[in-house]
C-alpha cells in the first residue's frame, strides 16, 4: 500500500517540483538531502514536515552534497552518481548513517548526463534500465541489465510501481524491449519535464507503509 499526497506548489522554489533530490527514503529511515545547487537548498525543509509522520529523519550535513536524483537503492546497496551535484564527501556519511540498518553506500563515476538516474534505474531487485554510454555496467556486477535502444538515450529512468513499470511515452523502441521481455508498462507523457531532463522518478518520493525493501522516488 501506498500514501498518497500532494505538497503544496513554492513559488519561490520552481525547481522543487523535482521532489525526489529532497530525499532517499528507504524502510527503516528517510535521509534528507543536501541539494548540490544553492537556490535548491530551501527544498528540503518542506520535505522534512512532510516525511516526519512516516519515517524517522536523518539529514546529510555540511560541506557534502547530494542531489537525491544521484541515489540509486537496490536491496541494501545504494550506489551514488558523482554529479556535479553530488559531492565523494557524501558516501563516508551516508555510510555512516545508514550502515547501521545494513545499507553501503559506494560511488559511481558518470559521464555526460545530469544524475546517475538518468543513466540507470532499477526495474526491480535484480534486474536495472541502464545507458551504457553514460554509466560504467561493471559498476553493477551479479544484475540484470537492460540497455536502453541507441536512438532513445535519456529512456534509462523509470518507475517501478506495484508489478507496473511507469515509463515515458516518447521512448517507444525502449518500451518495445521492455515489453517483448514481460515487463508491464503504464506510458506518461513527460515531455514538459524532459526539457529540464526531468522524468519519471523526479516527481516524487515513494513511501511504503511496510518493511518491504523498495526503490526510493
Amino acid at each position: 500500500m501506498l500514501f498518497r499526497s500532494e505538497l503544496p506548489a513554492e513559488a519561490d522554489l520552481p525547481d522543487s517540483v523535482f521532489v525526489e533530490d529532497t530525499a532517499v527514503i528507504l524502510p527503516e529511515v528517510a535521509l534528507l538531502t543536501r541539494p548540490g545547487a544553492d537556490s535548491r537548498k530551501p527544498e528540503v525543509e518542506s520535505i522534512a514536515c512532510a516525511l516526519a509522520p512516516y519515517r524517522e529523519i536523518v539529514r546529510i550535513q555540511p560541506p557534502a552534497t547530494i542531489d537525491g536524483g544521484d541515489a540509486l537503492v537496490i536491496g541494501k546497496e545504494i550506489f551514488v552518481g558523482m554529479s556535479t551535484r553530488s559531492a565523494v564527501s557524501v558516501i563516508d556519511q551516508m555510510n555512516q548513517l545508514l550502515g547501521k540498518y545494513g545499507y553501503k553506500t559506494r560511488s559511481v563515476e558518470l559521464r555526460d548526463c545530469l544524475h546517475l538516474k538518468s543513466a540507470v534505474t532499477r526495474i526491480d531487485d535484480e534486474t536495472l534500465l541502464i545507458n551504457p554510454n553514460w554509466v560504467d555496467p561493471e559498476n553493477f556486477e551479479g544484475y540484470k541489465l537492460i540497455d536502453v535502444h541507441p536512438s532513445e538515450p535519456f529512456a534509462a529512468n523509470c518507475l517501478p510501481i506495484n508489478g507496473s513499470i511507469i515509463f515515458p511515452t516518447a521512448f517507444p523502441q525502449t518500451t518495445a524491449r521492455l515489453e517483448s521481455l514481460g515487463f508491464k508498462i503504464k506510458p506518461v507523457v513527460v515531455d514538459e519535464l524532459a526539457k529540464a531532463e526531468g522524468a519519471v522518478t523526479c516527481c516524487s518520493l515513494i513511501i511504503y507503509n511496510n518493511a518491504r525493501a523498495q526503490d526510493n522516488r
